[in-house]
């Protein structure tokens, strides 16, 4: 077996173990590795970097919307927890506590975040006396740790980064307002800088975040058929505001509670979108997104190498400054073939070859990892053509997920046609929905599939029940999810 065929045959295809290959690709691709802690990993650079690239632009968008950042403590009193009771009962298998410091037993129980609604709710009380003082519009980036039992690498780990966002208003109207504005930017940013689409909707009261009023989402497809929630935002109420005791004097002199939100991203956006865009060959990377956009493969016999290669770093230093994540492989121990394996298998959006018979005829080589076939371009427009190839990748990838979930995809009438689609097939299902919870819960236990959520623009609007027949309430997708 040549190298040029190695990094492919080494991935297991999709069609054969989906869970393998996806294992396969995040470990081939270096984006982490197992930490010797159970359910926790060790982020890569080039994994972290994806993060960073993530985290750049969110809080790009939280500014604007005039979010500012903040960092509270990672331990928070067991007695916070107790305030809110649904909230603790919520998180309570996942908790890890710290009842040892010191050499001496804690007073109290310090819970490591799992979620920062408390610690916000106790400083609020101390910041908020005032009208004057809303809104308050606080993000912060954290590491939270969850004990889950089973894990999956940036999906579901024990410890995960994310960002959680805590707002609170004067009223209701307001502090909703923020709640789907939140969802909006969300929705927006995994679209349009992912290129994941995703279906927004309200989660079903069993499904909700434990504490709140209402929870919304954003839920993807992933290449398997799979939902996973890849955003979601909490409206609140004034809930944790009356177990905190968070009050302010309003316009009319008079002591009110505020109404507050919460609402965050993940770093299972990073697994989203490799299980959402990677194929058979390894990642398949947004543009936006890759740590590289675009790398350069200089290529032609030894003789030829020092023309060659003087025009690649001429190109290379004209695509860095025009801000495009650029590199250049010009190691001469290994070849093209391999070269262009090992950036297709990485993920690499766009790759640059440019060989002496190039320079004669004063061309370049773009191939597109995904969304096109290879082209020439004039030397003098390799800029310009980079970043309109960049475009044209961001949109082919948007729309071949969009595709794939369009074919996954249908509506039923009865439990019986969901488990006959999902014995055949696993993907997003519609379906009506009474609003009992018997009638959802039978649907979980027979098929496997939950909620994901009562999507604000259902392709179908179903009038019946599919468990009982009555009247629905709903149209619901369910699905299978990680």
């Amino acid at each position: 077996m040549s190298k040029e065929k190695g990094f492919v045959t080494e991935i297991t295809p999709q069609s054969e173990d989906f869970s393998r290959w996806y294992i396969d690709v995040i470990r081939k691709a270096e984006l982490m590795d197992y930490s010797p802690v159970r359910g926790c990993i060790v982020f890569r650079p080039d994994g972290y970097e994806l993060w960073e690239n993530i985290q750049r632009e969110l809080d790009r968008r939280f500014k604007e919307t005039g979010h500012r950042n903040a960092y509270f403590p990672v331990f928070i009193p067991e007695s916070f927890f107790q305030k809110e009771k649904e909230h603790v009962e919520g998180f309570n298998p996942e908790l890890p506590w710290v009842t040892e410091a010191g050499g001496e037993k804690l007073e109290e129980r310090l819970a490591i975040r799992p979620t920062s609604e408390t610690m916000f709710g106790h400083m609020y009380a101390k910041w908020i006396k005032s009208y004057r003082d809303l809104p308050v519009l606080i993000n912060q980036w954290a590491n939270v740790v969850r004990w889950e039992k089973r894990t999956l690498p940036f999906l579901r780990t024990s410890e995960f980064l994310w960002q959680e966002g805590h707002t609170a208003h004067e009223n209701e109207e307001d502090a909703r307002a923020e709640t789907m504005r939140m969802l909006e930017i969300y929705r927006d940013f995994i679209e349009n800088f992912l290129a994941i689409p995703v279906i927004a909707g309200q989660k079903t009261p069993s499904e909700k975040f434990a504490g709140a009023v209402d929870t919304y989402s954003v839920e993807a497809m992933t290449k398997d058929g799979r939902a996973v929630q890849a955003g979601t935002s909490h409206y609140l109420g004034t809930k944790f505001a009356e177990a905190f005791e968070i009050q302010y004097l309003d316009r009319n002199n008079q002591l009110q509670y505020v109404h507050t939100t919460s609402w965050g991203v993940s770093t299972r956006l990073i697994g989203s979108l490799i299980m959402v865009h990677g194929d058979d060959r390894g990642l398949v990377l947004p543009p936006k997104v890759a740590p590289t956009q675009v790398i350069m493969v200089p290529v032609g016999p030894p003789k030829t190498r020092e023309q060659v290669i003087a025009k690649v770093d001429e190109l290379h230093g004209q695509l860095k400054a025009a801000g495009i994540r650029v590199r250049v492989d010009d190691r001469d121990d290994v070849s093209p073939g391999w070269k262009f394996n090992e950036y297709e298998m990485r993920g690499v959006p766009l790759r640059i070859e440019l060989g002496p018979r190039d320079l004669e005829n004063g061309v370049a080589v773009l191939a597109p990892r995904v969304g096109g076939e290879k082209r020439q371009v004039p030397l003098e427009q390799v800029v310009e053509e980079v970043v309109r190839a960049l475009d044209e990748i961001h949109n082919a990838m948007f729309e071949l997920a969009k595709k794939f979930r369009e074919e996954h995809s249908t509506s039923v009438d009865t439990l019986d046609e969901l488990k006959a689609y999902l014995e055949e097939t696993r993907g997003f299902v519609e379906a009506g929905w009474c609003g009992s919870d018997d009638c959802e819960r039978k649907v979980k236990d027979e098929t496997g599939a939950t909620s994901r959520n009562i999507p604000f623009e259902p392709q179908t609007r179903k009038t019946k029940c599919l468990v009982c027949g009555e009247e629905a309430a709903h149209t619901v997708v369910f699905a299978r999810a990680y």
